[in-house]
């Protein structure tokens, strides 16, 4: 093996430990920014050779509660072409101590703005007020999108949805790219913050 893989492994493998959050398009950043000239096959090859890879949880299938209503996917070939038009939603759990709190996360999908954050032990209470309440100073959104998880197609959720006059958009299979900002917004606050800091 060159003498100049082995010393670009070396540094992939002091990356790694110190973010081991980062995938290879992120490692390649970080040698890029150090005067590494490398291309990102050869970094995905030393990685695969070297047997590390981004920790972070996999996907899983999101379902819905039985009984609840599955509303369609509303953006499918829609030209996002203003503030206000979509708004994204994602809620996630961070492990504590003792049990777990909830982080919501509302975004604006044409500015990729954040309108909306909160944490808070009670996950029914956080997704009515962000619903409606907390990211509504920022003005009334056409549609606002999810996926199809049990916490978004329950009544008490989309009923505020409702009450607003808001179209409820939910991501289906194929339609997974659509949440995707604002899911990786939630994943990276806590791989690279909270878990690295607890």
């Amino acid at each position: 093996m060159p003498d100049a893989d082995l010393a670009i492994m070396r540094r992939l493998d002091r990356l790694h430990l110190q973010f081991p959050f980062a995938g290879w398009r992120m490692l390649r950043g970080l040698l890029a920014a150090e005067g590494c000239k490398i291309g990102r096959r050869h970094v995905k090859t030393l990685m695969r050779r070297m047997g590390i890879e981004a920790l972070y949880r996999r996907p899983r299938t999101t379902k819905p509660g039985p009984g609840h209503k599955i509303y369609p996917y509303l953006l499918r070939g829609m030209q996002i072409t203003r503030p206000n038009q979509v708004r994204a939603m994602d809620i996630t759990y961070i492990p504590m101590a003792r049990g777990f709190i909830y982080l919501a996360l509302v975004l604006d999908w044409f500015s990729r703005r954040v309108l909306s954050r909160r944490v808070d032990h009670d996950g029914s209470r956080i997704l009515r007020q962000d619903a409606g309440g907390r990211s509504a100073r920022h003005g009334k959104p056409d549609i606002f999108n999810t996926d199809q998880g049990s916490q978004f197609t329950g009544a008490a959720f989309t009923g505020v949805l409702a009450s607003h006059g808001i179209a409820i958009s939910m991501d289906g299979r194929g339609a997974w790219r659509d949440n995707v900002f604002v899911e990786r917004l939630g994943r990276s606050v806590k791989y690279e913050e909270v878990y690295l800091r607890a």
